[in-house]
């Protein structure tokens, strides 16, 4: 971990790197998606429902029928928010934009020029020895894949991302379906193509990448679609039990639910028979699968970004690539990760 020996920042921060907008919910029919007039927002609607009580009762109550009969009789009244496809619409198109910024081993804010020298020279030793190529290439197989549709991804007939980058005249088109969720395996020419792109500006080629992405989803005439939901913390009497995010009326995504989902390309941490290998996990300073309740990355196996990045940011050298590509992943979702010590 840190050494108390006053070489370490106890303010630093650094900016996101991959920077998405939030995702725009679209109705449109599937052999017309490309037919903007065909297309039409999605606002968020209100059911109200009675549903019927499946919380797990008190020992008591489950083994005495007649207490059982009058706990089910209750009302589970709800008031929910939902989003459907329309009439005759089958498909549904998440249209967002994602900014990608270069340095990234450049601190925001850093109280210590010692310690800032020596991360941007940690930052030009890894260009230089390793560069952004495989970063690039993950991410660029994270847009092509729509794994940031999350739920609406699953069960649909067809999927289709389109992206278009307008500064440098580019598009490129994918069938996600090409593509594995558990790994990176596949390699092709649009995918190597996009992930030049990105390395470019990752690297400081370019100054920033502009993208513009478009997700196809076949999903059924009029069925369901799934944006954010939203947390709600005051679930008093009388309050909606589930409250979806809108944009301006409009269902969308969250900016950091996309985010988190371009994010995931760890596969280099640490695993064994209590914490099993389960694909790619999101890029977090401890490993967390929250989903999961488990931290893959801890500073008893010294694995985690702190313990790596305080040897890194020293000076220690980058000898292993899957543990700089990891320290630099981080590093380019941002975050504060000062001593926290004067």
């Amino acid at each position: 971990m840190a050494k108390k020996d006053g070489t370490l920042a106890s303010v630093l921060a650094f900016e996101k790197k991959l920077v998405p907008s939030d995702g725009r919910f679209y109705g449109t029919n599937w052999e017309k998606r490309t037919d903007k007039a065909q297309e039409t927002l999605l606002p968020l609607g209100e059911k109200s429902v009675r549903g019927t009580i499946s919380n797990r009762l008190k020992a008591a109550i489950q083994s005495d029928p007649l207490r059982l009969n009058a706990e089910i009789e209750k009302a589970n009244l709800q008031t929910v928010d939902a989003v459907s496809l329309g009439l005759g619409q089958d498909t549904l198109k998440v249209k967002f934009t994602l900014k990608i910024l270069s340095g990234a081993a450049s601190p925001s804010a850093c109280n210590l020029e010692g310690h800032r020298r020596t991360i941007e020279q940690m930052g030009r030793d890894y260009k230089e020895k390793f560069g952004f190529a495989e970063l690039a290439r993950r991410y660029a197989i994270n847009i092509a894949n729509a794994r940031y549709l999350w739920r609406n991804r699953v069960g649909a007939e067809a999927l289709e991302v389109r992206v278009a980058a307008p500064e440098i005249g580019k598009t490129w088109t994918f069938n996600p379906y090409d593509f594995e969720l558990k790994n990176f395996d596949t390699a092709t020419e649009d995918v190597a193509s996009l992930a030049s792109a990105i390395e470019q500006a990752l690297g400081g080629e370019n100054a920033f990448l502009l993208l513009e992405i478009e997700a196809f989803a076949r999903m059924g005439e009029g069925q369901e679609v799934y944006p954010s939901e939203e947390l709600v913390l005051d679930k008093g009497k009388g309050r909606k039990s589930k409250v979806l995010y809108e944009v301006d009326g409009t269902a969308a995504l969250h900016s950091q639910k996309i985010g988190n989902a371009l994010r995931t390309i760890d596969t280099w941490y640490p695993s064994d028979d209590a914490y099993p290998y389960i694909g790619p996990i999101a890029i977090e300073p401890y490993g967390a699968v929250t989903n999961r309740g488990i931290a893959y990355r801890s500073g008893k196996n010294k694995a985690d970004f702190y313990t790596l990045f305080d040897r890194y940011s020293l000076g220690e050298p980058m000898t292993e690539p899957e543990t700089a590509h990891y320290v630099m992943a981080v590093l380019i979702r941002g975050g504060v990760f000062g001593s926290g010590k004067d």
